[in-house]
């Protein structure tokens, strides 16, 4: 008797992260049984927006989003992009201050991203002007906007385009907090049930171990996402956000995640305080 299909939606970012870390499921590398899966790539806001209305079965989706989602979605202990004193960064083309960049307007890659609610934190309420992530460097460069807040390769570029960095608000949250940064996280939609969870949960990350056991071809893979970037550099940025906290959070990320999401409520970014909770993979 032929095993029942269940067709999977997992959705990521098209960027070299994501794309390292889902390899081996989207090369045909794992055996995924009665599961059929499907990449759908769409920028991180874009993915939030999507995952408000459940449209996704699998999803990668901004912490920021997490309150907003937690009822439709449950986390996976797996698949995490985590600053470990680094991260997204505001750049200019004049040298500012904190209160200098208070009188800008700073563009945003979405009002749901993890980014967004890290400048919240660290400068208070500001003027933002939301744009396409890839869109916000060469805003910057060309005076349409004041500052910018980069996310993805942009963090490794700006200097080639003569901009000077403001703060990196990874390395500010690690400063205040003494934690990584949660960045980005992934999820499944709870009406497929915990069995079905716990196994896609141990597909994502039997897919995370495929590629950092297999790092060459995993590279070969995502460097079709890296935007230009040359082979050490892109290296360098998948190095940044697939480690050790992607394969399992632990309990550091889920303090560290914790601790944003209870910032965020203090700040009024969102109305309910939100207890983060995991699939058992």
């Amino acid at each position: 008797m032929n095993e029942k299909r269940v067709r999977v939606r997992i959705g990521h970012s098209p960027d070299a992260d994501d794309a390292f870390m889902f390899y081996a499921l989207a090369s045909g590398k794992l055996d995924t049984g009665c599961y059929e899966i499907t990449e759908v790539l769409s920028d991180i806001e874009t993915l939030n927006h999507r995952a408000l209305e459940g449209e996704l079965e699998v999803t990668a989706l901004s912490a920021h989003a997490y309150p907003y989602l937690s009822e439709r979605y449950v986390l996976t202990s797996c698949g995490a992009s985590i600053g470990d004193g680094y991260g997204p960064v505001v750049v200019s083309r004049q040298v500012l201050d904190r209160d200098g960049l208070r009188a800008c307007t700073i563009a945003i890659p979405g009002k749901l991203t993890s980014a967004a609610l890290a400048l919240r934190l660290y400068l208070g309420e500001c003027r933002t002007k939301v744009l396409p992530f890839d869109h916000i460097l060469p805003a910057v460069e060309a005076g349409e906007v004041e500052a910018g807040l980069l996310i993805h390769e942009g963090q490794l570029t700006y200097t080639e385009s003569g901009l000077s960095l403001v703060v990196d608000l990874g390395a500010w949250w690690k400063r205040k907090t003494g934690l990584p940064l949660p960045l980005g996280l992934n999820a499944v939609r709870r009406d497929l049930g915990p069995e079905v969870g716990r196994d896609l949960a141990r597909l994502l990350r039997s897919s995370i171990e495929y590629g950092l056991e297999n790092r060459k071809p995993a590279l070969d893979h995502a460097l079709t996402y890296a935007r230009g970037l040359k082979r050490e550099r892109a290296d360098r940025f998948v190095g940044m956000y697939v480690n050790s906290f992607t394969v399992e959070l632990g309990s550091i990320g889920r303090n560290a995640l914790r601790t944003f999401l209870e910032e965020g409520h203090r700040a009024g970014a969102f109305p309910n305080k939100v207890e983060p909770e995991f699939l058992d993979a």
